[in-house]
């Protein structure tokens, strides 16, 4: 049974005593203690017989984020930071007792009113119920871990397309001496923007990870390096990968790492480096539409096929776990495949 006392203060103390559990808080009335330790027994009872303990009647979706955020201590990307943060601002204040699928299909209805397409509130959903598991299976909450993924699987009944687009777009040999052009004869540009296209067309790196690359992580005499939390679905933190840096790749490292023990191999923001491409496309005659940086990406994987280079080395140099992951990137074309086939065959001998 729980215990009340009321403090010199005049607020009251609750205390539980139940199946080895011991809690204590303070409250201003004895109503409040009294509901505070009669939610408190309940879920002693459920731990102890091994089921999922009922939500606090006050706990809210915001708080459950907040000890998310609190306790899981792997690193979070940008989307999923900014996912939950308007999924605090939109849901925040709703009762974990009272979320259901009423309340998911009018945020539905407010993502789309917005101007949020299927693709990103997919994305909203899938963030939400890895709240909603964690909730269930780490604190032992009586959860609905189910509900965000069901709502997510009725988003093709309102029509909404759910899978992005795969990309195929590449830089032209024009856009790409278009863009040299541009930022070469420009006295004002900082960034050196010429080289960092070159290597990463031929690395196949992200932008992030190019600029996170470090000089102490450069091998000269294997000519590798390593990159650092390179992306990955499954794990993203410790997510170390030693590639080969080929021929143009190293002769653009070479110079830069003479004289130079520690520090960034690129020492500059990849926001800054994000905005003079963008503002590259634009500023060039004619402006180039629809090209990203990570376009070079594509491009660079392409090229490493036509090289000759197999699936596995290509993963190397990309970090894709799969064909399938893979596949998009490349260009092959019948034209490869029929200049691959006159290569003289390589005697076994």
């Amino acid at each position: 049974m729980p215990t009340f006392s009321q403090l010199p203060s005049g607020k009251w103390r609750a205390q539980v005593r139940k199946k080895g559990l011991y809690k204590a808080a303070t409250f201003d009335s004895k109503r409040e203690a009294k509901e505070w330790a009669t939610v408190i027994e309940a879920q002693s009872t459920h731990a102890a017989a091994g089921s999922y303990m009922p939500v606090p009647k006050a706990a809210t979706l915001a708080d459950l984020i907040d000890k998310y955020n609190e306790t899981v201590t792997k690193v979070q990307g940008r989307t999923k930071e900014a996912t939950l943060k308007m999924i605090k601002r939109e849901l925040g204040k709703v009762k974990l007792s009272n979320l259901n699928a009423v309340v998911l299909r009018d945020f539905i209805d407010r993502r789309q009113a917005s101007g949020a397409g299927g693709v990103t509130i997919s994305a909203d959903l899938s963030y939400l119920s890895t709240i909603l598991k964690w909730g269930r299976h780490a604190r032992q909450l009586d959860l609905p871990e189910r509900l965000a993924l069901d709502m997510r699987a009725g988003l093709k009944h309102r029509g909404l397309v759910t899978r992005s687009q795969e990309r195929d777009r590449e830089p032209t040999d024009d856009e790409l001496r278009r863009l040299y052009d541009l930022w070469d004869n420009n006295l004002r540009q900082k960034v050196p923007m010429t080289m960092l296209c070159q290597f990463a067309l031929a690395t196949g790196m992200r932008q992030g990870e190019i600029c996170r690359l470090e000089i102490e992580d450069i091998d000269s005499k294997g000519r590798t390096v390593i990159i650092r939390d390179r992306k990955d679905p499954m794990k993203k933190q410790g997510n170390h990968q030693t590639v080969p840096l080929l021929a143009d790749a190293w002769a653009i490292v070479e110079p830069l790492i003479k004289g130079r023990a520690i520090g960034y191999l690129f020492p500059y923001q990849e926001s800054s480096v994000s905005a003079a491409f963008t503002r590259g496309c634009k500023n060039v005659k004619p402006p180039i539409i629809d090209l990203h940086f990570h376009d070079l990406r594509h491009r660079a994987t392409a090229s490493f096929f036509r090289m000759g280079l197999d699936i596995p080395r290509v993963a190397l140099l990309t970090g894709h776990k799969t064909w399938a992951m893979l596949a998009r990137y490349t260009k092959i074309t019948s034209s490869d495949v029929h200049d691959s086939i006159r290569k003289p065959a390589v005697s076994a001998d």
